[in-house]
């Protein structure tokens, strides 16, 4: 099974084992065992809905440390454009971009432009590729495309083959410093400021690449603590904008499939809307559709849970700053830079559901499964610390859970041993049964 760096981790001393988690995350990647959450490492996207809801603050995001800076002899900073949502009253990008060479960046390019030459070149492949599947689906939020790589194979091939925005500003910035400084690629640091752990974790593992072409990334919550006192004392800019408000409008949901200038399309955010409408992609229900932007995040990345501010207010302020912006500042051929845009390997399914090596055996295993369903209360209340009765039984088939650990058949087995005993009287409040005289 292939396996790849996690952003999102457990803090085992903050877990309280309250289930909270399991229920909401989109890959079924997470138990609770022993009074703590469990992350199925193979299962996980890295998309933080369990940061968003734990109440404990056990989850976290893994991120780059500051000091890593002093490792390289000329840096770089890539401010996704969702950096730009979080600060009120900013009317000049300028001012963050300047600020970020105030905190220990030598020099900054927006991932807002790399953005718009991928639309530019995502525009061309569309009119000019007549045997592509369609509807084309974005490939802009790592946690979406490996949603569909673990749980959707079938629309693997839809996914669109190119690489990142940020990915493609790693790529032109570092070569960028190199003409300006002379130093080696290697002695240059560049570095991502990311809304959300799934952009942190492509750091490590790209998607479509065999090496990230970053060398890290920062926690927009801390690069944003540390610009706000840096920004108060910049009167005039220093360093200007470079993007226009196609590149920084991929920063909401929408931007990214407005950019194609095509009316046939859809834009989705929230990863359960996601999850609905690639179930009706595989359905064909959704044939006049040309193309899908996907966005893990509600209303885009100025939602990840990496940010600050509100994902509507950030939204807000972000289309404010792109009013008065050019539609477009760069084009496919800027630079030269094109070839570097393609995947090097073709998206592949990656089979973490598969019960057995050996097809008899999955199918024995799944004739298991659906045993135990039937003798299961069906409620997915969650208490076995398993998100479903399905998951639990499929637990139980591979050796990861115990019937016991289901409350009923604990209760059914000690109603047994005790002969007339009623055992309800353990179970919580909403699982008892009613009894004559109360309401129900």
């Amino acid at each position: 099974m292939q396996t790849y760096f996690h952003s999102v981790t457990l803090d085992r001393d903050k877990c309280k084992g309250c289930t909270t988690c399991i229920k909401q995350c989109p890959t079924e990647a997470i138990r609770v065992r022993n009074g703590k959450a469990r992350i199925i490492k193979e299962r996980c996207i890295d998309c933080g809905q369990c940061i968003r809801v734990c109440p404990h603050r056990a989850k976290k995001a893994v991120c780059d440390s500051f000091d890593r800076l002093k490792n390289y002899k000329y840096t770089v900073a890539l401010p996704a454009p969702s950096l730009y949502g979080q600060f009120h009253n900013l009317n000049d990008i300028g001012i963050i971009l300047t600020g970020l060479t105030k905190i220990g960046f030598d020099d900054v390019f927006e991932v807002a432009r790399a953005a718009e030459i991928i639309s530019d070149m995502t525009r061309k492949y569309m009119t000019e590729k007549s045997n592509i599947k369609r509807p084309v689906i974005s490939s802009a939020c790592p946690a979406c495309v490996r949603l569909i790589k673990k749980r959707f194979p079938e629309l693997v091939g839809n996914v669109l083959p190119h690489a990142a925005p940020v990915d493609l500003a790693a790529m032109m910035a570092r070569e960028q410093a190199v003409s300006k400084t002379g130093f080696l690629p290697s002695e240059i640091g560049v570095f991502f400021i990311t809304p959300c752990p799934a952009k942190m974790t492509e750091t490590i593992s790209p998607v479509g690449l065999e090496k990230a072409p970053m060398d890290g990334a920062f926690s927009m919550t801390e690069v944003y603590i540390k610009l706000v006192g840096a920004m108060k004392d910049i009167k005039e800019p220093e360093i200007q904008a470079t993007s226009g408000l196609i590149g920084i409008g991929w920063s909401i949901s929408g931007g990214e499939g407005a950019a194609l200038l095509n009316e046939k399309y859809l834009s989705v955010d929230g990863i359960e809307n996601v999850i609905k409408v690639l179930e009706d992609i595989e359905d064909d229900k959704l044939n006049e559709v040309d193309f899908i932007e996907l966005n893990a995040c509600t209303q885009g990345c100025v939602g990840g849970c990496l940010t600050i501010e509100n994902p509507y207010v950030a939204k807000t302020r972000v289309r404010r700053l792109m009013k008065y912006l050019p539609v477009s500042r760069n084009k496919a051929n800027f630079d030269g830079i094109g070839e570097g845009l393609s995947w090097e390997h073709e998206l592949e399914y990656t089979p973490v559901w598969q019960l057995d090596d050996n097809v008899q055996g999955a199918l024995a295993k799944m004739q298991e499964i659906n045993q135990l369903l039937k003798e299961l209360p069906g409620l997915d209340c969650g208490s076995c610390g398993a998100p479903s009765c399905r998951a639990f039984a499929e637990d139980i088939v591979l050796g990861r859970a115990k019937e016991d650990d289901c409350i009923f058949q604990m209760r059914e087995r000690m109603q047994y041993m005790a002969g007339t005993g009623d055992a309800d009287e353990y179970l919580p409040p909403p699982f008892r049964n009613s009894k004559e005289g109360e309401d129900t």
